[in-house]
């Protein structure tokens, strides 16, 4: 004892006090449970917490902040159709080109699904239209060029004019086209008389470079009764 109380000074009671005291906190602690919410953020050393140590279904969207997962941080295939909401990703997000023709199913667009004007003439391939794709009535007057609209009629009417004759040796009758029509053909015929009638004239009428209707005329040599001459104009818009 006098020997331990000759190298025991207060520098070395000190130590030992402080040793003792540090390793029973460290038993302390690593016997210690951690509390629930006691590790905060701010205790988490950068990269601590990898995707080993996330159990599944621990990180929600409620815990994402917004932009936090890029395209980068996302793997080949790990975005399926099924993880993705009706509606959630519209056409600002869809980069130019991303959409191809060999990504879309058939039938998955439709009429409904396509703007107005969306689909021009640059769009259709050769033949793409054919007579069994044009629905009835789909091709109206209005749709045409005005050059395919240039040999076509439309709205014939049929007009006639006759002229009846007691004993006169010469008659004829003008069948004139309604406002807006012209004529695109037409005939004479002569009633009664016996053979000594003739048709002499059967033409269209022709006034400021239109054909405006048909003209027909004919004769008599003694006409042994009333004959008549009769013309018919056939019209139509252009």
């Amino acid at each position: 004892m006098k020997q331990l109380s000759k190298h025991l000074t207060f520098a070395n009671a000190i130590s030992c006090i402080a040793l003792f005291v540090a390793l029973s906190g460290a038993a302390y602690a690593a016997t210690t449970t951690l509390g629930k919410k006691s590790v905060k953020t701010q205790n988490l050393a950068n990269g601590s917490v990898t995707t080993l140590k996330l159990k599944g279904g621990s990180v929600t969207n409620l815990k994402l902040r917004n932009g936090a997962v890029t395209g980068p941080k996302i793997g080949p295939g790990a975005v399926g159709s099924g993880a993705i909401a009706m509606g959630a990703i519209r056409s600002e997000q869809l980069g130019g080109g991303v959409v191809t023709s060999g990504k879309l199913k058939n039938g998955a667009v439709t009429g409904e699904k396509l703007a107005g004007s969306a689909v021009g003439v640059n769009q259709l391939a050769a033949n793409a239209v054919s007579n069994g794709k044009i629905q009835d009535g789909a091709v109206t007057s209005a749709k045409l060029a005005a050059s395919a609209l240039a040999p076509l009629v439309r709205n014939v009417v049929t007009v006639s004019k006759a002229h009846v004759s007691e004993t006169a040796e010469s008659e004829s009758a003008a069948a004139e086209c309604p406002s807006g029509r012209q004529a695109i053909a037409g005939g004479a015929k002569i009633v009664g008389g016996g053979p000594n009638i003739a048709l002499t004239e059967s033409t269209p009428i022709v006034a400021s470079g239109k054909l405006t209707g048909w003209i027909a005329g004919g004769s008599a040599v003694n006409p042994p009764s009333a004959w008549s001459i009769e013309a018919v104009a056939i019209c139509a818009e252009f």
